[in-house]
């Protein structure tokens, strides 16, 4: 039987990544983002509320990504998660994109010029962000043109290179609806950003998500709920360069920008520059909101649900991969679980994230 991977957020579930997993064949594994996402949000529903969704939906086992894996640009998350995808034995990586073009060719080109290529990123201006000396990268190196509207293409490009010379086919999927930010619906689509505008729409919620239910069951959160502990986190820390990736420059903003700013969407349009995107300047507030330090990724995997095939595959694995399916005494990772006790700060109904949960089982 084949094994695909899937890299995802189901921030929340919608009937894209419904279709996205109808259209692959075999057996489905996630790795799935925590409680804090790659664009440096908290997710609007908790970590085993997203894993149940994708269960009920077609995945057959859902692990989860840690926290130095969820809230990264889109090279390193891809790396962080293709690599414990490849752990779990799979064969192929599916995902969605808005451009179907030979994905499988460009991981063969980056295997065969993967020095070049970030050398020549190291000669282009530190003016640049990271992402603009990405595009740059793959329009010298692959003739690929870029718009702002294709963040799957882009994100594609980064599972390109990090299966590259590992043997994992790549199953791009043409992505269905209006664009990745877009609050319009197309088709019986609507995207995550527009389901999160509307999560108390509950007719926009039961069209475009076969999840309606489970969300209107459980707590949402956003960064509304977090701006006052991340302002007094800043107010309060003598040294943000002490936190993960703030360096001097971004600290000094920081510091400057929270004496005047009301909202989390006015802090960063303070903070942002050419060269630091507002995603990054997000992430770089997630990770001073959980107080986040460089520390090494976990060597096991955390399993948050699975179905009978699921569970079966896991048994297939060779011992050498630790697999974690109850937290107790012992962490899984130590920076994953603070983030969830501070994710946990924002309702008051959000339940224990670790601490004896074990992982959802679906019979199907």
């Amino acid at each position: 039987m084949t094994v695909t991977g899937i890299v995802a957020e189901f921030n929340p579930f919608h009937n894209g990544h419904a279709y996205l997993l109808s259209q692959v064949e075999g057996l489905k594994i996630i790795a799935m983002s925590g409680n804090f996402t790659q664009r440096g949000e908290p997710a609007i529903v908790d970590k085993w509320t997203r894993a149940q969704m994708a269960l009920e939906n077609g995945a057959d086992l859902v692990v989860e990504l840690p926290f130095l894996v969820s809230v990264q640009a889109a090279d390193f998350f891809a790396q962080g998660a293709v690599d414990i995808l490849a752990r779990l034995g799979i064969d192929q990586l599916a995902f969605g994109s808005e451009e179907l073009v030979d994905y499988g060719k460009i991981a063969e080109l980056y295997e065969a010029n993967s020095l070049e290529m970030a050398e020549f990123m190291t000669r282009l201006p530190d003016s640049l962000s990271y992402p603009q000396k990405t595009q740059a990268m793959w329009e010298s190196f692959a003739g690929l043109s870029f718009s702002g509207n294709t963040p799957n293409h882009i994100l594609a490009l980064a599972y390109a290179k990090a299966v590259a010379g590992r043997g994992i086919r790549l199953q791009p999927i043409q992505r269905k609806g209006a664009g990745f930010h877009s609050l319009a619906s197309e088709g019986g689509f609507a995207s995550a950003t527009a389901l999160r505008s509307r999560i108390d729409d509950l007719d926009f919620l039961a069209t475009f998500s076969p999840s309606a239910d489970l969300i209107q069951q459980v707590a949402h959160v956003s960064w509304t709920d977090y701006f006052p502990y991340l302002r007094y986190q800043i107010l309060s820390h003598p040294n943000l360069t002490g936190i993960y990736q703030v360096n001097q420059e971004m600290a000094s903003r920081i510091k400057e920008a929270i004496k005047t700013a009301s909202s989390i969407e006015e802090l960063v349009d303070k903070i942002a520059t050419k060269r630091y995107t507002k995603a990054r300047v997000r992430r770089l507030l997630t990770y001073i909101l959980v107080h986040a330090s460089e520390r090494p990724l976990p060597e096991a995997i955390h399993v948050l649900g699975f179905t009978e095939q699921g569970r079966k595959h896991l048994a297939t694995l060779k011992k050498e991969v630790p697999l974690i399916s109850r937290i107790g005494k012992e962490p899984w990772d130590p920076l994953s679980q603070q983030a969830d006790r501070i994710y946990q700060l924002g309702h008051p109904l959000l339940s224990e994230q670790n601490i004896g949960r074990v992982p959802l089982g679906l019979e199907r």
